[in-house]
């Protein structure tokens, strides 16, 4: 038995998220569905994350166990040739299974989301579906002072869905950047683990400070009183992309150079 490691790029805009549901309007169905038609053989996929309705991703990563014999560009192409336009294989290649072999989730070490804003006072309909919009100026600096509150291991209750699965809400945030590109505020975080809404529940608390409504340090007070009532809404999810998944070099993953977004 082989295990195949895939690396998957997606726009998902038309798709009700990343992991199965029972309709079969998701990005690992249409995966799975691609799959079984190159290879005629019915396989299940493990996703590195799950993403909601309308997030994207730059580099997903799923593994599946076949005992087929292909090369990894065969992966590539047979797959693709199956899947709808909005998904893609960008690389693929054998690694380790078994017990002690990789595993898309729990091998991951870290995950990197990124969040792009256009900040503009009018919408662009270039950017319908790819971010998240707000008319209002932001200030970047007083967001960024907000956001370093967040860094760290903390309890993130005040930013987590109700109908997160996660066992704790305790979480290591290791990263966050803030930068502008012209009219566009690209927001990169990077953590061990992310609970359901979480950065889209940030970003949202965020771009509340970012327009004055509250100080930088109300960050801190929502982290200490883990009450999602006080915080802001959840965000849009046409801005948010699951950008990178980190695993040990010892796992051997083609990854690419980290790519915008």
């Amino acid at each position: 038995m082989k295990r195949i490691a895939l690396g998957i790029e997606y726009d998902g805009t038309n798709w009700r998220g990343g992991q199965t549901q029972p309709d079969g309007m998701t990005v690992q169905d249409q995966l799975q569905e691609a799959i079984f038609r190159f290879t005629r053989t019915r396989i299940s996929t493990m996703c590195a994350g799950r993403t909601d309705a309308g997030v994207h991703a730059s580099e997903q990563v799923v593994h599946l166990d076949t005992e087929l014999d292909r090369l990894p560009v065969s992966w590539v192409r047979g797959v693709n040739a199956y899947l709808p336009s909005s998904i893609a294989v960008r690389w693929a290649c054998e690694v380790p299974g078994g017990k002690d072999g990789f595993h898309a989730r729990s091998s991951a070490m870290a995950r990197r989301y990124r969040y792009l804003i256009y900040n503009s006072p009018v919408r662009s309909p270039l950017w319908k579906n790819r971010a998240g919009w707000v008319f209002k100026p932001l200030d970047i600096g007083l967001m960024q002072k907000g956001a370093g509150l967040l860094l760290g291991e903390h309890d993130f209750s005040a930013f987590r869905a109700a109908e997160c699965q996660s066992i704790t809400p305790v979480k290591t945030v290791k990263r966050i950047d803030i930068e502008k590109q012209g009219n566009l505020i690209v927001f990169t975080f990077e953590a061990n683990a992310f609970l359901h809404h979480m950065v889209r529940n940030i970003v949202g608390s965020l771009v509340y400070i970012g327009k004055g409504n509250h100080p930088p340090e109300w960050m801190k007070q929502l982290l200490d009183a883990k009450d999602r009532s006080l915080a802001a809404p959840t965000f849009m999810p046409d801005g948010l992309y699951l950008s990178r998944v980190h695993y040990e070099a010892k796992w051997g993953l083609p990854q690419r150079e980290d790519v915008f977004p």
